[in-house]
């Protein structure tokens, strides 16, 4: 490094007081460039600041003359002996005469050198003057300019930052010098300019590798930028070029300590912490004790790093014994430790080093109110707070004076405005600060903890219940929380209150996320374990909060002695009827040391809260309550009338009332209980609990409404305050009068304006109104009254539902426009709005727009998920499911567009977030099923039913899956399990009879229709019932009942479109003919040809056209599926002109949408009829040639018995076969495929074979075909089986009489040829 950069690193050092690094630097400068006297001299004065006064002074006198450092020698000389234990005043006068005559006639070094030292010693004002002189020198060098400017930023003004800015600036111009580069990023960071700064410091980085320092100060940038991540990066890349450095270590200790909350490595680093100050700064007492603070405070008391801490502190007191402030913190370090005697006695140390010292004093009160010394506490608090008039207000005090009101059992409202005192002052102190060691100093979050915790020993232990207005001083314990929690997430103690405040304010799923984070990094945390049982039993699981109970115990027997754990232990056994064992529980609980006293003095401050007043008491009101509902109400008004006694004159006396008037209500003596709560006085505590038991009564036991709500009135008048006020408007909004809950919520915002809950309760209480116009002008209002910005999500939702997109589209813009964030509850904010706003944009067919703002939502959502694990647990899987949801949107939208692999990726990364979203899971496996992936679709079907096996679509598509594969016994089974356990859900019997058909095992059908009756008497009144019906006897060949069940089906909102497409199906084809074919025409065309036979082709034509009116398709290809339909009405009337018409119509379509199946095949058929068959013969190989799909199986099966229908009349019997074949592997009930096999063989004269094939024809028609009976009975006849020949001829002339031919042809010739 060059000596410029060597004298800008002394400079750095000089400023933080590193004065052994000065020593070191200035040697190795004296190494390199011996003739440059600077480096001697801050060789000196580094060994002067170490304290060796007598070698400093030695060394200034020996540069004293050298001209460029002359004069800040002798500066140095005369604050040399200043600091010597004795004085020369001698050689200080005689210093002081040479300064004053040297400065006349100096030259612009020496002036620079003199003023540069003399802002290192602190002293600003007078290193000014010598810059002056300086910059006034003609042809100086930018020197003086850099020094001035770093000279006002020592003032801390704005604009003496603004002006050294711009001396920075001008300076840089001329190239980049190192310390202007420094100055300039420390007025960015004073302006909190941590980006710009940040930008300037890699700057440097680039320009000086080896400038240490820089690495330093961008540590410093990327914590206050609250960038952690880089921040330690950085700092490892700092210790692979200096492995000793302080500020590297300091900053990975304060990593583990306050995100990450890992102790054993926090001890590691700090260990080598240790080590590097011994190396580094061995003499530097300052930097010691300046190192511990911000440890002390964020290490959640941990035994072990208090240790560590301590040696740090008392090597600092070791090297200067004389600092009381050393003594005090050593002191605070004993209270943290719990060693009171000590800490005590190191605080009378601080004050016998310095009888001014605040923080002795401070301490020592509070190691007086710890031993319960409250009349010394309170002399001393009194002296103290007298002298504290004068000076500015301190929260440490006014926190001690809470403290004692609380032990004097003062009044609730004045200990709660004490430390809401407290917190106003503490708070204040933090403005403006960046996240650094600073901050963490001053945040101290130790002391946070313990002013949360005096808060919450007056909360009820019980959770409020859903929709109770909350304390204020519980949401202002979640607010302090989450800043302590958002900045120290690593603090376990504050994580697990914020779990208590959560649980406190009804809000257990939060409270159970943060427990188990707690849980999750230290698994023998007493306390988040009986809270967790407290989550469980409130939840109702009761088994996992005997297993958190037991979990509790075998971690720490002693929990045995808390009466909080045999409360939750017995509530529990409550809760599952084991009444006699509460019993016992709370009997054990009751003899537990303690139990009987009032007001026990303890010998610890850190009082647990399961031994208070409040618990105690709890567990005589269980007590009381199980033996109620064990029978024994002698013995539950013997509990409560000891417990009178016990807390009678203490502030739960009124809860032993509420609970008496409880046991007289279960008495039925209802009279009794409201005479007790009649007499609770306003100036009693409970007094608003006592009321609102009071209006349960009336509301509930004497449906007397205007009782009811005269009791809420009574606590807003008599306490008014936004809560009461709050507690009136639910009260009203209960009893639906929600125009009243409105003037009593508008009256609560009056008194605290910025309540964005009330605002927005009034906006709810306006739309339950069905007013939505005022309810939009009030929020608007609302909003530009500058109330909470979620208030535009409230409004947006609103508008949404009221279908004013363009004005939700403007609210959620607005909520949006501002410069980027990095505050959490912004970034979640803006995350919802994205959401919202793309919901705005689909509604308003602007996709584009609605995939820009998900892609923006799903940024920000990266963003949040980064950081909420460590800052705000509870809200962990919240923001994971809304991160799950936007990639979820983003998928559908691209479904809609085609783009099915984009939709893979984000259903994927949406399983990442949530990986049990079974809706996600279900969607993603469709779409693997729709892209032809059945075994990427199995996967997910069977992860689906593992987690839930009644799920219904799951399992319809493991059926789709077997379906698609032609595993029919497996598909089939997989319905069968869903309709076993619920046999009258249709949707899934419907797939059933198809699924049977297609294996041949229609048989099996009527057995579900018997166990649906079973299930619902009314099953046949049911459409789906009738649809299944009707489904079943088309497929059995019975059209015209099938018919009439479908028709009864057609009406219902659910099954009607089905029933209706079947309904026009039959109507068209309802002796199911190949449309088309020509080969049993021809066999049948005498039958065809009759009028009789043509009057009903009209009638069914007449009928489908009238059911095609009524169909109402809802998506594209239901219109498109209608205009198939329309068609083949057209074709079934054999006209040459509607057959045309269809077969264009049938093109057009072809042509929008490639390979159709449905509009090829009626393409075909529309050739055939107009006979064309070489053109049809192409369109349907075009289909042979395509893959089956299930959606147009019946499609494929009609096109190939269509083209095998050609080949016959071409005598290809083998492609026939092929074809024929493959419909039977699709459907084993096509009696059609059997017809033309049958036939086949008839044609080769092998009429064994083809009476066969026949015969499965007769059977899957259920007998009913005249035609195939005709040919069975034919070719029984042929293969001389005359007995079976003569049957079937029985069985067709029974159903239809005047069958031609068959009794000629064949019953006469069999009974012939059986003759002998």
């Amino acid at each position: 490094m060059d000596p410029q950069g060597l004298k800008t690193l002394i400079n750095y050092y000089c400023q933080e007081r590193y004065f052994h690094h000065v020593l070191l630097v200035a040697s190795e400068g004296m190494k390199r460039y011996g003739s440059d006297p600077v480096f001697r001299f801050y060789h000196a004065y580094g060994t002067l600041m170490e304290g060796r006064i007598q070698e400093a002074l030695r060394e200034f006198e020996a540069i004293k003359n050298k001209q460029e450092v002359s004069l800040c020698s002798l500066i140095a000389l005369i604050y040399a002996h200043k600091m010597s234990p004795n004085p020369d005043r001698e050689a200080i006068l005689e210093s002081d005469a040479k300064v004053k005559e040297q400065r006349r006639g100096a030259g612009h070094k020496a002036l620079y050198h003199a003023g540069l030292f003399l802002w290192h010693i602190g002293c600003p004002d007078k290193a000014r003057e010598y810059v002056e002189r300086v910059m006034k020198v003609p042809h100086g060098t930018n020197e003086g300019q850099i020094l001035k400017a770093w000279l006002d930023i020592t003032r801390g003004k704005e604009p003496y930052a603004k002006k050294a800015l711009r001396y920075f600036e001008e300076v840089l111009q001329d190239g980049n010098d190192i310390f202007a580069l420094l100055g300039k990023t420390q007025c960015l960071e004073m302006r909190q300019n941590y980006s710009g700064a940040l930008e300037t410091v890699n700057q440097i980085i680039v320009n000086f590798p080896g400038f240490l320092p820089a690495f330093v100060k961008k540590m410093k940038l990327q914590l206050a930028l609250q960038d952690w991540d880089q921040m330690v990066d950085t700092a490892q890349r700092l210790l692979l070029q200096d492995n000793q450095n302080v500020d590297a270590l300091r900053m990975l200790v304060l990593n583990y300590l306050c995100r990450e909350g890992n102790i054993e490595k926090a001890i590691t680093r700090l260990e080598n912490l240790g080590n590097a100050l011994d190396a580094m700064e061995p003499q530097n007492a300052q930097l010691f004790y300046k190192i511990t603070i911000a440890f002390t405070r964020t290490c959640g008391r941990n035994p072990l790093i208090l240790q560590k801490l301590q040696v740090l502190l008392e090597k600092a007191l070791s090297l200067t014994p004389q600092q009381s402030e050393f003594a005090a913190e050593i002191g605070y370090q004993m209270i943290l430790q719990g060693k009171i005697k000590e800490a005590m006695s190191w605080y009378q140390t601080a004050m016998a080093l310095d009888n001014t010292s605040f923080t002795g004093l401070i301490g020592s009160i509070r190691c007086q109110l710890i031993e319960e010394q409250l009349k010394e506490a309170d002399q001393q608090l009194e002296f103290l707070s007298e002298v504290q008039q004068s000076m500015e207000k301190s929260a440490e005090l006014i926190y001690l004076h809470a403290v004692l009101a609380m032990k004097k059992n003062k009044r609730k409202e004045d200990v709660v405005n004490l430390l809401n005192e407290v917190l106003d002052i503490h708070f204040s102190h933090l403005e403006d600060l960046p996240l650094g060691i600073q901050y963490f100093e001053t945040l101290n979050p130790d002391f946070l903890v313990e002013i949360i915790t005096e808060y919450l020993n007056f909360c009820p232990m019980q959770p409020a219940s859903p929709g109770q207005p909350l304390p204020s001083f519980l949401r202002r314990c979640a607010s302090v929380l989450e800043t302590v929690v958002r900045t120290v997430p690593g603090l376990l103690q504050a994580v697990f209150l914020t779990a208590k405040v959560k649980f406190l304010s009804g809000e257990t799923e939060a409270a159970y996320n943060n427990l188990q984070h707690c849980l999750e990094l230290s698994p023998s945390y007493t306390a988040a374990h009986l809270l967790m049982a407290q989550v469980y039993l409130s939840q109702e699981k009761f088994q996992l909060c005997s297993q958190s109970l037991e979990l509790c115990l075998s971690y720490n027997f002693n929990v045995r002695e808390s009466p909080l754990y045999h409360l939750i232990k017995a509530q529990s056994q409550k809760k599952m009827g084991e009444i006699a064992e509460a019993i016992k529980t709370l009997n054990i609980a009751m003899n537990l040391p303690g139990m009987r006293r009032i007001g026990a003095s303890s010998k610890s401050k850190y009082r647990k809260p399961e031994v208070d007043t409040s618990h105690r008491l709890s567990v005589f009101l269980e007590l009381a309550e199980v033996h109620r509902l064990n029978g024994e109400q002698h013995e539950a008004a013997k509990v409560l009338q000891d417990a009178i006694h016990e807390f009678s004159g203490t502030s739960e006396e009124l809860r032993v009332t509420i609970a008496n008037a409880d046991l007289a209500l279960a008495q039925g003596d209802t009279e009794r209980a409201l005479g007790m709560l009649r007499s609770v006085t306003v100036e009693q505590p409970y007094f608003i609990e006592a009321k609102e038991k009071l209006a349960d009564i009336y509301l509930k036991h004497r449906k007397e409404k205007m009782l009811y709500i005269t009791c809420y009135r009574e606590i807003a008048e008599r306490m008014p305050s936004p809560r009461t006020f709050l507690l009136l408007g639910d009260a009203y909004m209960n009893i639906q009068e929600p125009e009243e809950a409105i003037v009593a919520y508008e009256q609560a915002l009056n008194q605290n304006p910025k309540d964005g809950t009330l605002a927005s309760k009034i906006g709810k209480a306006l739309v339950k109104t069905h007013n939505y116009s005022k309810a939009i002008t009030y929020y608007e209002a609302a909003l530009k009254s500058g109330q909470q910005n979620y208030l535009c999500y409230d409004l947006a939702e609103l508008l949404l539902k009221l279908k004013l997109y363009d004005k939700a589209k403007g609210v959620l813009q607005h909520a949006l426009a501002h410069d980027p964030v990095n505050e959490l509850s912004t970034l979640m904010e803006d995350g919802r709005a994205q959401v919202l706003l793309a919901k705005v944009y689909s509604k308003m067919g602007r996709l584009g727009d609605a995939i820009t703002s998900l892609q923006q939502a799903r940024e920000l959502q990266t963003r949040v998920l980064k950081r909420v694990q460590m800052e705000q647990p509870d809200a962990v899987p919240a923001q994971k499911h809304l991160a799950a949801e936007i990639c979820a949107e983003i998928a559908k939208h691209s479904v809609a567009q085609q783009d099915y692999e984009k939709a893979i990726v984000f259903y994927r990364e949406a399983l990442v977030h949530c990986e049990t979203d079974n809706k996600i899971m279900l969607e993603l496996a469709r779409l693997y099923l729709a892209q032809g992936d059945p075994d990427a679709c199995l996967r997910h079907c069977v992860l689906l039913l593992q987690s839930n096996q009644d799920n219904e679509a799951a399992t319809m598509m493991m059926a789709d899956i077997m379906f698609m594969k032609q595993d029919y016994e497996q598909a089939v089974f997989h319905l069968q399990q869903l309709l076993e356990r619920k046999p009258d859900n249709y949707m899934t019997l419907s797939r059933l009879i198809d699924l049977l058909r297609r294996s041949g095992k229609l048989d099996d059908v009527p057995r579900f229709f018997s166990m649906a009756e079973k299930r619902n008497s009314r099953a046949k009144l049911e459409p789906g019932f009738q649809y299944c019906k009707g489904l079943y006897l088309w497929y059995t060949g019975e059209p015209n009942d099938a018919l009439r069940h479908f028709n009864k089906a057609r009406k219902d909102s659910d099954w009607g479109q089905n029933a209706l497409y079947n309904m026009i199906e039959i109507c068209l084809n309802p002796d199911n003919e190949t449309i088309g074919g020509e080969v049993f025409e021809n066999l049948d065309g005498d039958l065809g040809n009759s009028t009789e036979k043509q009057e009903s082709v009209q009638l069914a034509v007449r009928t489908a056209e009238k059911l095609l009116k009524e169909l109402k398709p809802q998506t594209l290809q239901g219109h498109v599926q209608l205009r198939i339909l329309e068609n083949y009405c057209l074709m079934a009337t054999k006209q040459k002109p509607n057959a045309e018409q269809a077969l264009n119509t049938f093109i057009e379509i072809a042509k929008s949408e490639c390979d159709h199946i449905p509009a090829l095949l009626g393409m075909a058929t529309a050739y055939m009829i107009l006979k064309q068959t070489p053109k049809a013969r192409n369109q349907l190989k075009r289909i042979a040639k395509l893959t089956w799909n299930p959606i147009d199986a019946e499609e494929f099966e009609k096109s190939w018995l269509l083209l095998a229908d050609i080949y016959i009349q071409s005598a290809k019997y083998d492609m026939a076969e092929d074809l024929l074949k493959q419909c039977l592997r699709h459907n084993r009930s096509c009696c059609k495929a059997y017809e033309y096999m049958g036939y086949i063989m008839e044609k080769e004269q092998a009429y064994s074979d083809a009476a066969l094939n026949y015969e499965m024809a007769w059977k899957y028609t259920n007998q009913t075909n005249p035609a195939v009976g005709y040919k069975l009975a034919f070719n029984y006849l042929k293969a001389k089986r005359f007995v079976d020949a003569i049957d079937v001829c029985h069985q067709v002339l029974e159903a239809h009489p005047a069958y031609p031919k068959i009794r000629k042809e064949i019953l006469d010739k069999a009974r012939t040829a059986l003759r002998p």
